[in-house]
């Protein structure tokens, strides 16, 4: 990983003229404060500041004073700027102008619980992100449209796929700031793509999530497209999740993997799957944040709307891919790209580490297609649903005494202070369906 004095020589070598000092808010934007490169040695010492009252979810204005502390692992250049424009990012921790970390930084609260893991003896969590995103087309100003880009479906080519050009450039930009491109390919739905890169330790593969999204959109900008990472943004097909592949690693070993367990599981995964299972009511919240979110967790679009788990079965909540050894893993397929990576990752986490901590277990795998099933063979199973709105997930998650703990209890009142007010706003807006349907009533 880099350190301070390799960002130091890049930046000499490299000739590179500004720096972002990016941060997330706790809502999951991505958030910077552009600095001249001559600022380098005061960014790396911890001396840049911004005002917390402007952020949402930080400080109120009375006390609105912040330090930006940068991680120099996470240091990249933007291969889409040169010259006297060459630009450079950190991703950044936010702390409090007394030097302790400010409990409400989302980057924060994921280190809080994978040092929690740590202790629990834990060397890492890895994680693998699969988010997908949609490209539409640009009107003459500029403008997105609501028209995408193509009409191609699951792996089709070109000329059918008309996003391959773009893809691939976003790809390559991704792999000259060192992702590990694994797949590139069209997704199922028209204008639907998904870029996979190789997981890292959670931590960093949140930060690429962020700059994911940011390299997405910005090369899509370049073709005359705009890329969406909404969960549901065309009605009657497929929305877009974000996988989650996760895997514990105990002094060097997948701690998931037991050749002589159930389905090739240790103990200790089958535990870790039971604690999703259990607070997968919660954490939807925070893995689904957005109204729009439950528009694609609906049965009929490949979204997950159970809980439940299984092998080959691609129905259920979480699904155990192929391979084993060092590759074992647990992939939960009903997140979303809306989501903030690192309260998502943080809550998963502590979904798993509670099931470790007390042992749970695992109800027994689901095999059939659970779509299929009727509510008397789903009771039968022990099989409940995931919440069917924000409002519920909200309810659930405020509920969740171990989930408001890992993620903090003022973290959790801002959060959900904030989705409240999204939720009665939308409440209170009339829609274009609405209008359709009972303007001539």
């Amino acid at each position: 990983m880099l350190t301070a004095d390799d960002v130091k020589k890049i930046v000499k070598d490299e000739d590179v003229h500004y720096l972002r000092m990016s941060f997330t808010d706790a809502l999951g934007a991505l958030k910077n404060i552009e600095i001249p490169i001559s600022l380098l040695d005061d960014a790396l010492d911890n001396q840049i500041k911004i005002d917390g009252s402007s952020i949402a979810g930080f400080l109120p204005i009375e006390h609105a004073d912040m330090y930006l502390y940068p991680d120099p692992a996470s240091f990249v250049i933007y291969p889409w700027t040169s010259g006297r424009d060459k630009t450079a990012a950190l991703i950044c921790d936010v702390y409090n102008v007394d030097g302790t970390p400010f409990a409400g930084d989302p980057r924060g609260i994921l280190k809080k619980n994978l040092a929690a893991v740590n202790k629990m003896g834990f060397d890492a969590l890895n994680v693998g992100a699969e988010p997908e995103f949609f490209l539409f087309k640009r009107d003459e100003n500029g403008r997105p449209t609501m028209t995408v880009n193509d009409d191609a479906f699951y792996f089709d080519t070109e000329p059918k796929d008309e996003g391959e050009a773009c893809r691939r450039d976003i790809a390559n930009v991704l792999t000259d700031m060192g992702f590990k491109i694994e797949a590139a390919h069209h997704e199922a739905a028209a204008g639907q793509h998904e870029i996979d890169f190789r997981f890292d330790d959670a931590l960093h593969t949140a930060d690429k999530i962020q700059y994911f999204k940011l390299v997405v959109r910005e090369i899509a900008k370049q073709h005359g497209l705009a890329a969406t990472f909404m969960p549901k943004p065309i009605t009657g097909i497929n929305g877009s999740g974000m996988h989650m592949n996760q895997s514990l690693f105990k002094d060097g070993q997948n701690a998931f993997d037991d050749p002589n367990g159930f389905k090739g599981l240790s103990d200790t995964a089958r535990s870790y799957l039971a604690g999703l299972l259990k607070h997968a009511p919660a954490f939807t919240a925070v893995a689904n944040p957005t109204i729009n979110s439950y528009k694609r967790l609906v049965p009929g679009y490949e979204a997950p709307t159970y809980i439940a788990w299984a092998t080959d079965n691609r129905t259920p909540l979480v699904r155990i891919p192929a391979g084993r050894g060092k590759v074992a893993r647990l992939e939960l397929r009903s997140g979303d790209p809306s989501a903030n990576p690192y309260i998502f990752i943080a809550a998963i986490l502590a979904a798993g580490a509670d099931g470790i901590k007390n042992e749970l277990t695992a109800p027994d795998p689901v095999e059939r297609n659970i779509y299929e099933m009727n509510a008397e063979e789903r009771d039968e199973a022990n099989i409940n649903e995931l919440p069917g709105s924000l409002e519920q997930a909200i309810a659930n998650l405020e509920a969740d005494k171990e989930l408001v703990s890992a993620l903090g209890d003022e973290y959790v009142k801002t959060f959900a202070r904030f989705k409240k007010d999204e939720i009665a706003e939308y409440k209170t807006n009339v829609t274009n369906w609405e209008h359709k349907e009972y303007f001539g009533a």
